[in-house]
């Protein structure tokens, strides 16, 4: 039996593959019931993905595809580089952090190789393998199941690890950065374990190149209300500028 998250990916995915979908179609598919399949794309259209019409929904906005960590490790190279090198900029001696998986967070950890005294763990094997050797970081990694798509920890075992800690600041990547939904990823798993960053982390800094700026992924992991920082490039357009402060995020354009 599919869960509700699984169950809302396979909706989007026939979504984007037809363009549209029936009510009755959809509990004939998953097994549910039609008030629960309505519930489903209530929360679709909320996201900004579907509208509901009688029947039915139709598809208004394609969510990004999820990329390879490979895939991803290319893209916006530079401007991942800049942005890293501004995140590490604010971590002192003395901090405790934790990094989230992906390609922007790997940037930070490949700045922070010459810091000192600073305790960081992560979900993420490569940025365990990119701080292996930095004399001046204690590494700890969470643990739990890996996820070969990101090449990162995740499920229950990597969430209970985070019950026994306090960070100074998560250093957190997404796939989709909205001012009014907030901070998205494509996997459910994987935005369970970072609302657990998030509520065990003093300080949130969103490392998120501009064009995941409007972007919404199907599972959300926070509002923007939580964020304390995001770190960007000079791409970010006025309206996500402007709606930062409004929200009081700290915006640092990385040069």
């Amino acid at each position: 039996m599919r869960n509700t998250g699984q169950r809302r990916e396979q909706i989007l995915q026939l979504l984007v593959k037809q363009g549209s979908v029936q009510v009755s179609d959809l509990v004939t598919l998953t097994g549910v019931s039609s008030v629960t399949i309505r519930t489903d794309l209530a929360q679709l259209e909320a996201q900004g993905l579907a509208t509901r019409n009688h029947g039915g929904a139709t598809l208004i906005r394609t969510p990004p595809q999820e990329q390879s960590l490979h895939q991803r490790d290319s893209l916006n190279s530079a401007l991942k580089e800049a942005i890293g090198a501004c995140a590490a900029r604010q971590v002192r001696p003395g901090d405790n952090i934790i990094i989230d998986s992906g390609t922007t967070t790997l940037t930070l950890a490949k700045h922070l190789r010459e810091h000192r005294d600073v305790t960081a763990m992560t979900n993420g094997l490569n940025i365990v393998w990119e701080l292996a050797n930095a004399q001046g970081v204690e590494v700890t990694l969470t643990g739990g199941l890996l996820r070969k798509q990101s090449m990162s920890f995740q499920g229950a075992q990597a969430e209970a690890c985070l019950n026994a800690y306090s960070f100074d600041t998560l250093f957190l990547g997404v796939d989709g950065l909205d001012l009014q939904f907030g901070l998205t990823t494509h996997n459910e798993a994987e935005a369970s374990l970072n609302r657990k960053m998030v509520e065990h982390s003093r300080r949130v800094i969103v490392l998120s190149d501009s064009s995941k700026f409007g972007r919404v992924s199907l599972h959300r992991i926070a509002l923007l209300e939580r964020v304390d920082m995001v770190i960007s490039d000079a791409g970010i357009s006025p309206e996500y500028r402007n709606g930062l402060q409004r929200l009081g995020v700290e915006l640092l354009v990385a040069e």
